[in-house]
């Protein structure tokens, strides 16, 4: 059983018990939280796909944490100009553990 979900403007592939890495989202650790935004939902016989949303299908979690990501570098250099630019940057993210897609 598998649902497609949207969540901080990404979409994830999530089945129960699996952890996702989010973009920052507004809930404190530890707070249960329910996704209506499901895109898609399998449970093994049938597929169910809204047009662009399910109405009776809901993905509940939990927020494990608030984390970062790792640090990702972008270089730029100009050759025979003496210019080069180092810019490092990291995501901030949500981890959320998936408990049960109730359909």
């Amino acid at each position: 059983m598998f649902a497609v979900i949207e969540l901080g403007g990404l979409q994830f592939k999530v089945s129960e018990g699996e952890t996702i890495a989010a973009n920052r989202l507004d809930y404190t650790p530890g707070q249960k939280i329910t996704v209506e935004k499901v895109l898609l939902f399998s449970d093994g016989q049938e597929v169910k796909v809204g047009q662009p949303y399910l109405k009776d299908v809901e993905v509940k979690a939990e927020v494990v944490a608030h984390t970062r990501a790792p640090k990702v570098i972008a270089f730029k250099y100009r050759k025979r100009k003496d210019s080069a630019k180092t810019i490092g940057h990291r995501q901030d993210l949500t981890t959320i553990k998936i408990e049960k897609i109730a359909a």
